[in-house]
């Protein structure tokens, strides 16, 4: 074999090892790529939207009257409410002359007068004080007008009569009839008078004008 082959198959083997070697080399440098970070099962819990929200105001619900046309009598109790004046605001009852007495203000009339009366009576008041006052009075709870079930009733007692009310109402607000109430012989004491009323008729639809309007102190009695 010449020499001059050798070298070439010499110089053919030194460059294919250098190749190799140079393949390696690159192999090692690459950085390795770290594994994917596992995404959270689960989204993060959703964020209270009212969390941050301040409370609103409380308002306190009235009585179940009407502040057009109710007469408030002693024993009731107003929610008199003065925008920005506390001092001025609050529960007052009605004394048994008719009267409330506010802060400053004195006695002021309320018997006999209308929820929304009485509220211009106290804004009159308040102008020597505060100016342009903005006055709420309503209701809060009725104590001079009430009404009373007697006797076979699934709720007998004392109930307000704070806005017009019919006999058949005021036994659906007692929780109706119990079983052996005798229906047909219900009556409502009035004073010295004995009011009857057939429960049985006014349901069918039959003799609808017993069916009357309550007044203060009346007693309905259910045999």
């Amino acid at each position: 074999m010449s020499s001059s082959f050798k070298l070439q198959k010499l110089a053919v083997t030194t460059l294919l090892l250098m190749l190799c070697l140079s393949l390696g080399s690159n192999a090692q440098q690459a950085p390795i790529a770290p594994p994917p970070t596992p995404q959270e099962s689960q989204a993060p819990p959703p964020q209270d939207k009212d969390k941050d929200k301040a409370p609103s105001d409380h308002k306190e619900a009235g009585a179940a009257v009407d502040s057009n046309t109710y007469k408030i009598g002693p024993s009731d109790i107003l929610s008199i409410r003065v925008w920005n004046e506390e001092k001025f605001s609050g529960p007052v009852a009605v004394h048994q002359d008719g009267k409330i007495t506010l802060p400053l203000l004195g006695d002021i009339q309320a018997g006999d007068l209308t929820p929304v009366q009485v509220q211009d009576n106290v804004t009159k008041a308040l102008t020597k004080y505060v100016v342009k006052p903005l006055v709420t009075v309503v209701v809060q709870e009725v104590g001079s007008k009430k009404y009373y079930l007697d006797g076979q009733v699934n709720h007998p007692g004392e109930f307000p009569l704070g806005v017009p009310t019919t006999i058949l109402e005021a036994i659906s607000k007692a929780g109706g009839l119990q079983e052996f109430a005798n229906s047909k012989k219900i009556y409502v004491l009035r004073g010295d008078k004995r009011i009857p009323f057939n429960y049985k008729d006014v349901l069918r639809g039959k003799h609808m004008e017993q069916n009357i309007r309550l007044e203060p102190g009346d007693h309905i009695v259910v045999p």
